[in-house]
């Protein structure tokens, strides 16, 4: 986090960006200003997560049509750059119209979406509306070239959009969702809610009301499309001053209608109240959570994790394991781990199996069908594997398999990023750490235990803090406590102490474990 720029061209954004020293890596919270402490939420997941934080504001006429409320949309720039400086904010980015639509918005190229995605929902009542959207976040993403950009899932026909546009144009940016901000009377913040009056804010809050009795139905064992939609029509029925847009169940990746949540559903809503028309939605998930254990290198994180994997029927994810194999196959290819291009486009052709059904035991690992298990543990790979697993590259291919075995939920994963970075929507997340001589000592009685002699405990002291410092100052994901994880040290608990304290915490979120 440096100095505060307030920059209102392009030119001047991208020469802010270009003083930055590298490496560092950016967050982006695009915004229409009119600022409230759901945009704060953004902004400050983006600062845990990034070093530099850059927030756009700019109304966007491209996504309002002839008889929306463009002229009317609440402004307040002197504030919002207030919070932006109060908040850490390193460059916000206010451009005009002219700045990103130079040749007007007549033939203006733009981003139309997949239709499947568009048409229902918002987009059956404001036709063009997310094209608009579309075309603005990518032309600013494509300005900008940050590492990740924050979203908030009260717009999560939105998120869904950017997410595929994203994917489908091969954009090298991170989407991260943001979860809902509440008053506290349950009533979702939107810039928006500054149009009702008192009377009309008393009826808005129908709508949480409504998706919470739904949500309650859905607890109760109900999981049939109609019947959570019933609950929530029934219950706005009852204000006369809201008009009911819509109320849909559909799939929160692919806004596909469901008939009921098999796994996990959206159910959507959006109604007018008086002149303003609100949205809100809430996520319907019969999946167990996700458990992430982050810390450092001997802190207990495997033998924790597997066993309270097992406690709690959860999958055991080895994330470490899926880096040594990676580092084992560059080894035994003679690949020089300087070499990232070369690095990268070895470990794209690993196939890695994972079996972690004994938890007395490491992991079984397979590596294009060959069993690696005790060839990942040697010293060798020990030594290398946090040069490997630095690399952005190798890091996101082991992300994106990662990803992959979490998106039915249920799992339980260990390392240095999982709460951070693989996993940040997990439900339950744990910082297992002990003191750096406590961590030492353990890996070298194991060591000892393995007949591998040839390495002092002082050695071994050094290069655990000399890999702490190198994970925590490492360009991708660096190594980091999430700012909603529970800290457990383990220097005066036993392991057993350690997994009953985890399977407690995590039964506490998920009882149906």
């Amino acid at each position: 986090m440096g100095t505060f720029h307030h920059v209102n061209t392009i030119v001047g954004l991208q020469t802010a960006l270009s003083h930055l020293t590298p490496p560092r890596t950016i967050g982006f919270v695009p915004t229409m200003g009119a600022l409230h402490r759901g945009h704060q939420s953004l902004i400050e997941r983006a600062r845990q997560d990034c070093d530099v934080v850059v927030v756009s504001i700019f109304i966007n006429p491209l996504q309002f049509a002839p008889h929306e409320d463009l002229e009317r949309y609440p402004r307040s720039l002197t504030a919002d750059l207030q919070l932006c400086r109060d908040l850490g904010v390193d460059i916000v980015f206010t451009p005009s119209v002219h700045e990103l639509y130079p040749h007007g918005l007549d033939g203006l190229t733009t981003v139309d979406p997949p239709k499947q995605l568009t048409s229902g929902l918002c987009g059956r009542s404001r036709p063009g509306h997310f094209r608009g959207v579309a075309t603005v976040v990518l032309k600013l993403l494509h300005i900008i070239q940050p590492d990740r950009a924050y979203f908030g899932q009260k717009d999560a026909q939105q998120l869904a959009i950017i997410r595929r546009c994203v994917a489908d144009l091969n954009l090298d940016v991170e989407i991260i969702a943001c979860p809902i901000v509440r008053d506290s009377d349950g009533l979702a913040l939107s810039s928006r809610n500054q149009y009702l009056s008192e009377r009309e804010r008393a009826t808005a809050l129908a709508l949480s009301q409504a998706l919470q009795l739904a949500t309650q139905a859905f607890r109760n064992g109900c999981v049939t499309a109609a019947i959570l939609r019933q609950q929530v029509t029934s219950h706005l029925q009852q204000f006369p001053d809201l008009r009911l847009d819509y109320a849909e169940l559909v799939h929160p990746d692919t806004l596909a209608p469901l008939e009921q949540v098999d796994t996990v559903g959206l159910l959507a809503i959006a109604a007018w109240v008086g002149n303003t028309r609100l949205i809100d939605n809430c996520l319907l998930d019969r999946r167990l959570g996700i458990l992430a254990i982050d810390g450092p290198a001997g802190a207990g994180k495997s033998t924790v994790t597997r066993q309270a994997a097992h406690a709690l029927g959860l999958q055991y994810l080895d994330t470490g394991a899926m880096y040594r194999a990676a580092t084992w196959w560059c080894l035994q290819h003679h690949i020089d781990l300087t070499d990232e291009v070369a690095v990268v486009e070895a470990v794209a052709q690993c196939r890695i199996r994972l079996d972690s059904r004994d938890p007395n035991q490491p992991s079984q690992v397979w590596l294009n069908d060959q069993d690696i298990t005790a060839a990942i543990r040697s010293l060798e790979v020990t030594q290398r594997v946090s040069q490997v697993a630095a690399l952005p590259g190798v890091r996101r291919l082991m992300v994106q398999q990662q990803r992959q075995m979490g998106a039915q939920g249920g799992v339980a994963a260990e390392g240095r990023d999982i709460g951070t970075h693989v996993f940040p929507e997990a439900g339950v997340k744990i910082f297992l750490t002990a003191s750096s001589q406590e961590r030492a000592k353990r890996r070298w009685q194991e060591l000892q235990e393995q007949g591998q002699q040839e390495i002092t405990y002082e050695d071994l002291l050094q290069q655990i803090i000399e890999r702490d410092t190198a994970d925590q100052q490492r360009a991708c994901a660096p190594f980091r406590k999430a700012a909603d994880a529970i800290e457990v040290c383990t220097d005066n608990l036993s392991i057993a102490d350690v997994i009953d304290k985890i399977v407690h915490l995590y039964r506490s979120r998920y009882p149906q474990a």
